[in-house]
C-alpha cells in the first residue's frame, strides 16, 4: 500500500545487546531505489520490559487482537513464531486482560534504535480512498487506470544470487539486454498500455492520490457497482514525494505539504499539474478485486487484509514484516498521545528508514482527512517471541 513496492521478507536486525547486524542490501529496481546514494544501516533492537512502554496498560488490546491472528495466519508458518501463534489461538479475545497476559508472558518489547542513535522517527498516515468511475471511457471519466503492460519485466534476482533475496529487478527487454521501464511522465504516451485500460475514472489528480495510497475503491456508474482496485506492479523506479517536490520549489512549506495542501495547490495551478505528477517518476498498476464485505480492508504486503488503526505499513529491511509493534505518536496535527499495539503488515515506496511507520486509517472521507494530515514523530518497539533467535 501507499505506492506498494514488492513486498520484502524479515528483516535482517540485531536484537538484544549485539553489534548491528551487516548492512541488508535494498532492493533495487531496474532504475535504482536507493536515497542519497547510501546503502541502508541495520538498526539495534534494544530489549525493555512492558512497563516501559508508554500507554502499554491503557491501550484496549481487543482492538488489536483480530489484527495480530491474522499475521498470525502467516507468521505460524515460520519456526519462531509457531509456538506463540499456536497458543494465540486458545486465548480468549474478548478479554483485555487475557491478551495483555498473553503478550507479557510470549514476547519481548524490543525499541528500534537507529543506526545514528536516533530512538524517534516519522509516522504518517494512509488510506483506501474511493473513486468514480466506469468501464468505459466517457463523458467525465477520461483518467485511465491500468493493469500490468504486457512488456513489463520482473525478476527476482535471489534465483540467481541467494544472497539477494526479496531484491526484484523491474524493465523490459530491448534486444537482450533489461533496460529501465518507461517513467511517469512516458507511460500514457506508450503503445504498450494501450487496451491496458483497467477502468476509466473523473479525477487525475484522485487517480494520481490513488497510486499514492496503493489501493482505493471505485464506485462504477456505468455497472452500478463498487470494485477495489489492487495493487498489481510498478515500473521500477523509486517513489518521490510530490510534497517535498513542491517545498523545495518554494511552493510550500513543510506544515503545509500534507494531502490536503496539496491538491489546493493544484486547484491553484492547474497548468503545471503534470510537472509536479511528473516530478514522482513511479507508476502504479492494478487489478480489480471483488468487494463481497466492505468493512474488510484491502490486503497488504503480508498477504492479509489490513484492519483500520491497527495496521501499519513498515520498511521491512528493518522491521519484521507480520510483527506486532507498539507505537507511541501523536494524533493527526495534533498533541494527543497515541499509543497503541499495531500490527507491520505491509510496505510503502515512500517507507524507508528503521524508525518509519505509515499508519493505516482505514476507508473514508474521516479517514482521508486524518491521513492527510498525520505528519507525527514517534517511538517503536517490536514485539518479537521470546524463543525467537537473534538476528
Amino acid at each position: 500500500m501507499s505506492a506498494c513496492t514488492t513486498p520484502p521478507g524479515p528483516a535482517n536486525v540485531a536484537t538484544g545487546q549485539t553489534p548491528p547486524a551487516s548492512k541488508p542490501v535494498p532492493a533495487k529496481p531496474a532504475t535504482p531505489d536507493t536515497k542519497d546514494g547510501k546503502d541502508a544501516q541495520a538498526p539495534t533492537l534494544t530489549p525493555v520490559i512492558f512497563s516501559a512502554l508508554p500507554g502499554w496498560g491503557r491501550d484496549d488490546m481487543r482492538a488489536a487482537w483480530p489484527a495480530f491472528m491474522a499475521s498470525c495466519n502467516v507468521l505460524a508458518k515460520r519456526p519462531d513464531w509457531k509456538e506463540s501463534c499456536t497458543i494465540a489461538r486458545q486465548v480468549n479475545a474478548d478479554s483485555d486482560k487475557a491478551i495483555r497476559q498473553f503478550f507479557e508472558a510470549f514476547f519481548v518489547p524490543n525499541q528500534v534504535v537507529a543506526p545514528d542513535g536516533a530512538t524517534s522517527g516519522l509516522v504518517t498516515g494512509y488510506y483506501e480512498p474511493l473513486l468514480h468511475g466506469a468501464r468505459k471511457r466517457g463523458g467525465p471519466y477520461q483518467t485511465p487506470l491500468y493493469k500490468v503492460p504486457d512488456d513489463l519485466v520482473t525478476v527476482d534476482l535471489s534465483s540467481v544470487y541467494p544472497e539477494l533475496k526479496n531484491m526484484r529487478l523491474r524493465g523490459k527487454l530491448v534486444g537482450k539486454k533489461v533496460v529501465p521501464y518507461a517513467t511517469r511522465a512516458d507511460i500514457e504516451r506508450a503503445t504498450s498500455v494501450v487496451g491496458k485500460e483497467l477502468m476509466w475514472v473523473d479525477d487525475e489528480v484522485e487517480a494520481f492520490f490513488l497510486q499514492v495510497q496503493g489501493s482505493g475503491r471505485v464506485q462504477l456508474t456505468d455497472t452500478q457497482e463498487t470494485v477495489r482496485v489492487a495493487y498489481a506492479d510498478q515500473n521500477g523506479y523509486p517513489y518521490k514525494s510530490i510534497g517535498r517536490y513542491l517545498v523545495d520549489k518554494g511552493e510550500l512549506t513543510m506544515s503545509q505539504a500534507s494531502a490536503q495542501g496539496i491538491k489546493a495547490w493544484i486547484a491553484g495551478h492547474p497548468t503545471r499539474k503534470d510537472e509536479l505528477f511528473n516530478a514522482n517518476p513511479s507508476y502504479v498498476f492494478f487489478k480489480e478485486e471483488r468487494l463481497p464485505d466492505p468493512k474488510v480492508g484491502p490486503k497488504g504486503a503480508l498477504g492479509v487484509p489490513l484492519t483500520p488503526q491497527r495496521s501499519v505499513a513498515i520498511d521491512s529491511r528493518f522491521v519484521p514484516l507480520g510483527a506486532p509493534l507498539f507505537l507511541a505518536t501523536t494524533q493527526a496535527n495534533s498533541d494527543i498521545p497515541m499509543q497503541r499495539l499495531v500490527m507491520a503488515q505491509d510496505t510503502g515506496g515512500a517507507i524507508r528508514g528503521p524508525i518509519r511507520v505509515d499508519y493505516f486509517f482505514g476507508f473514508g472521507a474521516e479517514a482521508a482527512e486524518n491521513a492527510g494530515r498525520m505528519k507525527q514523530s514517534g517511538q517503536v518497539w517490536v514485539l518479537l517471541p521470546k524463543q525467537a533467535p537473534t538476528r
